[in-house]
């Protein structure tokens, strides 16, 4: 259980560890809290080529067990699934990374770069203990020319068609969480109140919920679009694809900054008209857009100075753009076709956040990918309840991992 928080990673990372250790492979245990821990092992090459990363967080998300009907944290595998936290987000993929880490040293693959296995702690409660920590006091383990994580992978299903698309995502969506504070006077709820800090509150909300924004085409998302149009999933006109975007909940994140009510406060009795109000929104910003811009968009949708508007989340700067057509993609892209002849591969955006984006602000090619094909119901497993992933997944994704590192490195 390395539910975050508090995380208490450090188990995790000795378990990983341990299964390194015992191949004879050099493995380095890095503290940067109490409890937490990155483990960091490392095949080496001859450094013809810079070394590639495989990289896995190994904290979950908490567990309201009163909603499970399996165990959380026992790894159960009944009827072709593994059940657990993490099973998806990431710990499956994680275990993915290690089996072809452990095959390359296994079967003596000779090496033209390092390969790293790094399992960090903290990513799903910002990173500061995490990739954070690590790129700024161990830049030496993230001096890598590619890395891969979560954001992306296979999926069996675009819309309402069957589809075997893999998305392989090279940017993401910036986290921009804000805190909306109205201000009013108190008094007793039994009178008439026209300075109700809820009222404002409640009436800003509504404005921005109620606000239409534009479609916004970047040019990952420009290519994402033509490859599905080649393969028969997208139309190829502007109207009609704007058209086909808003009718997914899913794609539509993917072409405007969202937002979305998490967090509601006010009031401290029945009978008494609260003196502050509170409420968090969290909104993911598109790549190359400005969170200063986003904020003062915000504050002109509301139009009330009794409402203020504040950054709520961590500030680690906007993601940046990093190249697709690479080695790295290109490879992904041979593997899973030689694998699957009808899968259609695409470069995407994931509309959450990943530790990738810190190595992107270094230029290194951060890609997720997770290897394997979800279904519509594992999908809902990423932060849900009865979060699972089916066992012919898990060996799919072990397969493919394990040749895409193999070309990447061999």
């Amino acid at each position: 259980n390395t539910s975050n928080p508090p995380g208490n990673e450090k188990p995790a990372a000795r378990f990983l560890g341990a299964l390194c250790e015992a191949e004879g492979i050099e493995v380095e245990y890095i503290e940067t809290a109490p409890e937490r821990e990155v483990l960091v092992a490392r095949l080496r090459g001859d450094s013809s080529k810079r070394p590639i990363m495989l990289c896995n967080h190994t904290d979950v998300v908490p567990v309201e067990e009163a909603y499970w009907t399996v165990p959380a944290f026992e790894g159960l595998v009944t009827d072709g699934r593994v059940y657990g936290r993490g099973a998806v987000d990431m710990k499956g993929c994680g275990v993915m990374q290690l089996i072809a880490f452990l095959l390359l040293k296994r079967q003596g693959i000779a090496l033209k770069r390092d390969v790293v296995f790094c399992a960090v702690p903290d990513e799903e409660a910002g990173s500061d203990w995490g990739m954070v920590w690590l790129c700024e006091n161990r830049p030496d383990v993230v001096d890598v020319e590619f890395e891969l994580s979560e954001g992306g992978g296979g999926s069996t299903r675009f819309g309402r068609e069957e589809a075997k698309l893999f998305s392989v995502a090279t940017n993401e969506k910036d986290i921009c969480w804000l805190r909306l504070t109205s201000i009013g006077r108190p008094g007793h709820g039994s009178v008439p109140h026209p300075d109700n800090s809820a009222v404002y509150l409640v009436q800003a909300l509504n404005r921005l919920v109620a606000w239409e924004r534009p479609l916004i085409f970047t040019p990952d998302t420009e290519a994402y679009l033509d490859r599905l149009s080649e393969a028969g999933l997208a139309p190829r006109g502007r109207e009609e694809r704007e058209e086909r975007i808003r009718q997914s909940p899913e794609m539509q994140a993917m072409f405007i900054n969202t937002l979305n009510l998490t967090m509601l406060n006010a009031g401290i009795k029945g009978n008494v008209i609260p003196a502050k109000s509170e409420a968090v929104i969290d909104c993911r910003l598109l790549p190359g857009e400005s969170k200063q811009d986003w904020i003062r968009q915000v504050r002109e949708v509301i139009a009330d100075e009794r409402v203020t508007v504040e950054l709520y989340s961590p500030e680690h700067g906007e993601p940046a753009r990093v190249p697709w057509d690479t080695e790295l993609f290109r490879t992904i892209n041979a593997v899973v076709k030689e694998a699957m002849e009808d899968a259609i591969v695409v470069p995407g955006m994931t509309i959450g956040g990943t530790d990738n984006r810190f190595l992107r602000e270094k230029g290194i090619p951060a890609y997720g990918f997770i290897p394997c094909l979800l279904s519509p119901e594992e999908r809902r497993g990423f932060h849900g309840n009865d979060e699972f992933l089916t066992v012919d997944n898990l060996q799919m994704g072990c397969e493919l991992m394990y040749e895409i590192v193999r070309r990447m490195a061999g």
